[in-house]
């Protein structure tokens, strides 16, 4: 294989991976990688250091091998390695991975745009496709506000029309615009449906008025079956684009086509907008939402947990829900540190560290107040106790030959914790555990090495544990 194609090949490959898993771990784990070796069934893939290596491998090597596969179908064996000679600018097996994800993004949303945009508009591209109703999270003071968007996302143009939404920042609105905006998009495919902001629509008039073009601009928006615009209140005091809007909301109104606004109070505390197009807010179906409770937001960093694929303790999550405000994004700020602080360090989310975390982000003070940390545990009763209550099973069958499923994992756990963090013989652990002989034990600690080699979740909750018992 020449120089152009080994180079061409790892870029199909790096374009595979970087399609399967999430942006935010690529571009955390993937900086450069280079073929080191390839033959013709089995391929080396070079990295920067041993810590890129190792962790690549641990967590995406399925991703990569089917990403392989699916660009050179013969290859059997995958190696990863270490490439000493990576950041040789003579080295010309080497991708950039962080250049490479721009690169292949940015043709993605022309091609998106190309494809999604007729008549020549040009929509603002910021939706998220995990914005969706079934993971909006709902509490009393936005029930109205997710039933009507709902409603106009099932049909539009006869349920609720006009359609305005207003609430304060930070509360959800655009998770539950661009849920509407999703749905929409996804049950009418031949419709023309434009996601939009008060900034952009702004620009769009101010362009239209230099290039003499007005009326193009009327005809674009004539020809759109469904507008959202988000964050209305950016035309306070914007005279002639509020003229405009209400110009083109009577045009869309009288062509029956959905109308769907955001803002950030009452249309009767407008008072930066002209009369004529506060008055016409007013008529139309005003919804609101106030501010989360506790409950509230304790359902919301446990939906945006298991959105996030991480397993947050009970006792973490309702930490946080107590301690934060009503800001949801800022639930999602402390997510997204503490996934950050396991991924990065292996610091588990214990409610000491995210205090302790919190506090520096000085989003609370002094969380952790005159709290003592836990002493070390100092014998074994202490540690079964801890497994057993950790994994919701009795301390009997921890201790005795009970070989159901769902009783070895936690006994092996018990077991390796015993033997790597007390320091305890196997000879010891075998009189705890029901008299068990040497090689049993052994096999155990083996057995559960094994798998924490392939299972993430048990890793983490040995860490958690870890933590809790001070060891």
């Amino acid at each position: 294989m020449d120089k152009t194609s080994e180079v061409s090949v790892l870029k199909n490959i790096i374009k595979e991976v970087a399609g399967k898993i999430r942006k935010q771990d690529f571009l955390t784990y993937f900086k450069k990688v280079s073929i080191v070796d390839i033959s013709e069934d089995s391929i080396s893939l070079g990295f920067v250091s041993s810590f890129a290596k190792d962790n690549i491998s641990h967590k995406f090597k399925w991703e990569i091998e089917d990403s392989i596969k699916a660009v050179l179908p013969n290859i059997l064996h995958l190696k990863f390695i270490v490439d000493s000679n990576i950041d040789n600018p003579s080295n010309y097996k080497v991708i950039d991975c962080i250049k490479e994800y721009k690169e292949i993004f940015s043709k993605k949303k022309k091609e998106e745009i190309d494809e999604n945009n007729s008549s020549d508009w040009i929509e603002v591209k910021i939706i998220n496709d995990k914005y969706r109703f079934d993971n909006f999270v709902v509490w009393p003071s936005n029930q109205l506000a997710s039933a009507a968007s709902e409603a106009v996302a099932r049909k539009p143009w006869s349920a609720y029309n006009p359609l305005y939404i207003y609430w304060n920042v930070w509360l959800g609105k655009t998770h539950l615009l661009q849920a509407t905006w999703n749905a929409i998009k996804t049950r009418f495919k031949d419709k023309k449906i434009v996601y939009t902001t008060a900034d952009k629509f702004t620009t769009d008039y101010v362009t239209s008025i230099k290039k003499k073009t007005t009326d193009k601009l009327r005809e674009k928006y004539r020809n759109i079956d469904v507008l959202v615009i988000d964050d209305v209140q950016f035309l306070a005091w914007k005279k002639q684009t509020q003229e405009e809007l209400y110009n083109i909301f009577n045009i869309m109104y009288e062509s029956n086509k959905q109308i769907i606004l955001s803002w950030d109070r009452p249309a009767r505390e407008l008072s930066e907008l002209e009369p004529r197009l506060r008055s016409r807010f007013e008529w139309w179906i005003i919804v609101d939402i106030s501010e989360p409770d506790y409950e509230t937001r304790l359902a919301i960093i446990q939906e945006k947990s298991k959105a996030k694929e991480f397993m947050l303790p009970q006792e973490v999550s309702e930490f946080i829900a107590y301690n934060t405000g009503s800001n949801v994004r800022e639930l999602e700020w402390i997510l997204n540190q503490i996934i950050a602080e396991y991924e990065l360090h292996n610091t588990p989310p214990t409610i000491d560290n995210v205090a302790s975390r919190m506090n520096k982000l000085s989003i609370t003070d002094n969380l952790l107040g005159n709290r003592k940390i836990k002493n070390r545990i100092k014998t074994y009763e202490e540690l079964v106790d801890a497994v057993s209550t950790h994994f919701w099973i009795l301390k009997k069958d921890l201790l005795w030959d009970d070989r159901r499923k769902e009783n070895m994992i936690p006994r092996q756990v018990a077991m390796y914790l015993l033997k790597n963090n007390m320091n305890y013989t196997f000879e010891r652990i075998w009189n705890i555990f029901s008299g068990r002989n040497h090689s049993a034990v052994l096999y155990s600690c083996k057995k559960l090495e094994s798998i924490l080699k392939r299972n993430q979740n048990l890793f983490y909750e040995i860490n958690v544990l870890r933590d809790k018992l001070g060891i």
